[in-house]
């Protein structure tokens, strides 16, 4: 069936009602969660449907654009009675899935769109072996934020013994490392630590005029203090099997 289409990063704006994160998530379970799985899918879905939230963003995935189009009418009228409401600049549906490419292509269109949810850009990939799949990559809202909060804490630390910053910003990538180092992201991984090098070179040669940091130094540096850009995380489905002892895996 075709297509699946998603509705990502639907951010809520509260218009009646204020709370903290923890009371907005068990909220949102009543009003969203629970109406999804227990009211709309089984009663009004036509097709199969998944839904993925964490605090108040959330994605919904649809095998069928109507029923895409369906929800999302009838969730903003399920918000509006909590007096919630979508946040109208993060909302949208898009095409998406293992036809989203062939069939874009044939409607003389351009690449599937993207979303990002949760410090991840998704993309419509493929493996080596031609099979579709979700890539995932940092998006470049939260690669730019980072960079830009590094270049600020370097300015605190120009006077530090370089192999200190070095160690700190070490420290930095492997926390970095550790959420994105996901299946698929292995050449924007190296590419964000290639960018923390330049960052800390040019931090490094501005502290005076006498110090001119040769690039060859800085080489030394991130082999003594950074991690090497390694995949930390196993593919979904590997992650989700159970194996049992002596039965079939549970998923």
């Amino acid at each position: 069936a075709r297509p699946v289409v998603f509705a990502p990063g639907s951010t809520f704006s509260p218009t009646s009602w204020v709370s903290f994160e923890l009371d907005l998530t068990v909220y949102l379970h009543y009003v969203l969660d629970d109406w999804f799985h227990n009211t709309w899918r089984k009663r009004i879905a036509g097709g199969d449907t998944i839904i993925v939230r964490y605090a108040d963003d959330f994605v919904c995935g649809f095998q069928h654009e109507g029923d895409a189009k369906r929800f999302l009418r009838d969730l903003g009228e399920r918000l509006a009675r909590f007096g919630l409401e979508l946040h109208p600049g993060k909302t949208r549906l898009i095409e998406f899935g293992r036809f989203a490419k062939a069939d874009r292509r044939r409607r003389g269109q351009g690449k599937p769109e993207t979303f990002d949810f949760l410090g991840m850009t998704h993309f419509c990939d493929q493996s080596r072996k031609g099979r579709f799949r979700v890539g995932r990559k940092p998006s470049r809202k939260r690669v730019n934020r980072t960079l830009r909060r590094i270049k600020e804490e370097l300015r605190r630390r120009r006077h530090d013994d370089r192999n200190e910053t070095a160690a700190w910003l070490g420290r930095v990538i492997n926390g970095w490392l550790n959420y994105y180092a996901v299946p698929g992201s292995g050449r924007y991984l190296g590419r964000f630590i290639r960018l923390c090098q330049r960052v800390l070179w040019r931090a490094l040669r501005r502290r005076s005029q006498r110090d001119r940091t040769a690039w060859e130094k800085i080489d030394l540096l991130v082999a003594i203090h950074w991690p090497k850009a390694r995949i930390r995380h196993p593919w979904p489905d590997q992650r989700l099997v159970v194996n049992t002892q002596g039965r079939s895996p549970v998923r």
